[in-house]
C-alpha cells in the first residue's frame, strides 16, 4: 500500500465546519472540526475505493484540480 499525502482545509460555515481536500477536489462537513476531518477521510477512502473498482483510479489521481 502506498501513502497518499494531501492537504486538508477546514473552515467554519455558520454552525458547521467544512473540510476540503484540494488535491482530490472532495469536501465533507461536520458539527465540529474533528467530525469534519473524520468525514473527509471517509469520503476520500470511498472515492479511492470506488474509482479503483471502476478502473479509473489512475486517471482520478492524475486529474488537475483547477
Amino acid at each position: 500500500m502506498k501513502n497518499l499525502v494531501v492537504t486538508e482545509e477546514v473552515w467554519r460555515e455558520g454552525n458547521m465546519y467544512t473540510a476540503y481536500c484540494p488535491e482530490l477536489d472532495v469536501v465533507s462537513c461536520g458539527r465540529d472540526v474533528a467530525e469534519a476531518r473524520k468525514n473527509l477521510l471517509e469520503v476520500i477512502e470511498i472515492q479511492l475505493e470506488e474509482t479503483a473498482k471502476l478502473g479509473t483510479l489512475k486517471e482520478f489521481l492524475s486529474m488537475p484540480t483547477t
